[in-house]
């Protein structure tokens, strides 16, 4: 085989020979590949300027074939390299679309999944956080990413509460979300701060109304629930309440204003009753010795009033704030002496109050003709004590019984004047 047209054998290389084995470097790459026109010598520009010691070109030398053949082998498997690292570049770079929580933003990326955008992105999802297409899919040019954070929020419907998760944009959303599960349905929002009211995501896309004390305000609902409140001047009490509600398909923040309170009401405590032996009076007589007195019963209760209106009251506390006075009644322990026929005996008490109230005549009657008998009953209490028709004609000893069992229930002022006369007062 003879050699190419043009051709004046090997480039003149200072320094060394080269044996067909290269090492790339892209900045150098232009000064590694021979210019030559087919048919033709090749370009002197190709070969470095002739040194004033390197031989002549008339120079009998002539490369090997194999050593050429390497050399333009390896320098095409050179730009196939190049080439092919250009394209995979070219190819792992795009421009995608990137929606975080309504904030959409045109993002260019190296990234190879939907994965990698994220974390390139720093942007962090938990497991009841939305990703789409999923965070494992692969990423290509011109894909549209969505990531909803989620969102605890409590829900009220029909007066029971739930604190539920939602990747909702808006309060707007979130109430379209819950509607199915009650007909009455309102986001709660919270009152961890004191006299801040928050949800975790912002009111509406457009205006929404505010209710409060009696009036309804206008709001750009665009922004957050405790702007919307501060940029009205509505401050809120430690227990007032925020709902957000649908009204008149409308959204609509309403306060309400709650006041808890403590009340206390009162209760009479019975008292009880003790007896002691009297001995200076006969069986069947008593005394009091100690008048009792009932106690007080304290209770304390929590009321919750929304705008005015009782909504619950809880008891706090129950005691006995005044303990009662126990009442010590005397028994009689002396036996009674036996009376004889009708008359009563004077030498007992009963006898005594009997002289003293009738002269003790049996059917003795006041001179105003209110009064009847040893004990002078009125009609009326006779009636009480279970006698019938007129004290004066029931015998002595019946008289005696009853005015033993009103003196019993009642005590000695049933008989005021005579028995402060015999010191039983």
């Amino acid at each position: 085989m003879s050699d190419p047209p043009g051709w004046a054998g090997p480039d003149p290389v200072p320094g060394t020979t080269d044996h067909g084995t290269h090492v790339t470097f892209l900045s150098s790459l232009r000064h590694a590949l021979p210019t030559f026109v087919p048919g033709s010598t090749r370009a002197a520009a190709a070969a470095p300027p002739a040194s004033p010691d390197a031989p002549s070109d008339t120079s009998p030398a002539t490369p090997p074939r194999r050593s050429r053949a390497i050399r333009i082998g390896a320098l095409t498997t050179t730009l196939i390299v190049v080439a092919g690292g250009a394209f995979a570049v070219a190819n792992a770079h795009k421009t995608v679309t990137l929606d975080v929580d309504g904030e959409v933003s045109r993002v260019s990326t190296f990234a190879g999944s939907i994965a990698g955008l994220l974390d390139e992105q720093g942007i962090e999802t938990g497991e009841r956080d939305v990703v789409a297409p999923g965070s494992d899919a692969a990423l290509r040019a011109g894909d549209d990413v969505v990531v909803r954070h989620a969102h605890p929020v409590t829900v009220l419907v029909d007066g029971e509460g739930t604190t539920v998760w939602t990747t909702a944009l808006n309060a707007d959303e979130a109430l379209t979300a819950f509607a199915s599960r009650g007909d009455d349905v309102s986001l709660v929002a919270s009152r961890s701060g004191g006299n801040r009211a928050d949800l975790s995501f912002r009111l509406a896309a457009g205006p929404v109304d505010v209710v409060v004390d009696g009036r309804t305000e206008h709001a750009d609902g665009r922004v957050g629930l405790e702007q919307v409140l501060a940029d009205l001047g509505i401050t809120l009490g430690e227990y007032d309440r925020v709902h957000v509600v649908r009204l008149d398909d409308r959204l609509t923040v309403v306060v309400q204003r709650v006041e808890v309170r403590e009340e206390a009401t009162t209760s009479a405590v019975p008292f009880e009753t003790a007896t002691q032996a009297a001995d200076d009076l006969y069986r069947g007589q008593q005394r009091t010795v100690v008048a009792g007195v009932p106690g007080v019963r304290t209770t304390t209760s929590r009321v919750v009033l929304v705008e005015g209106v009782e909504e619950s009251r809880r008891v706090i506390g129950d005691a006995v704030t005044t303990p009662p006075v126990t009442a010590v009644v005397g028994e009689g322990t002396r036996a009674r002496p036996a009376s004889s026929g009708g008359a009563v005996v004077t030498g007992d008490v009963w006898g005594a109050l009997a002289q003293c109230e009738s002269g003790g005549n049996p059917a003795a009657v006041s001179s105003n003709g209110l009064y009847y008998g040893l004990y002078q009953f009125s009609l009326g209490t006779w009636g009480a004590m279970g006698g019938s028709g007129l004290p004066s004609n029931a015998s002595p000893a019946e008289q005696l019984q009853r005015a033993q069992a009103l003196q019993a229930r009642s005590g000695w002022g049933q008989w005021p004047a005579c028995a402060a006369s015999l010191g039983l007062l």
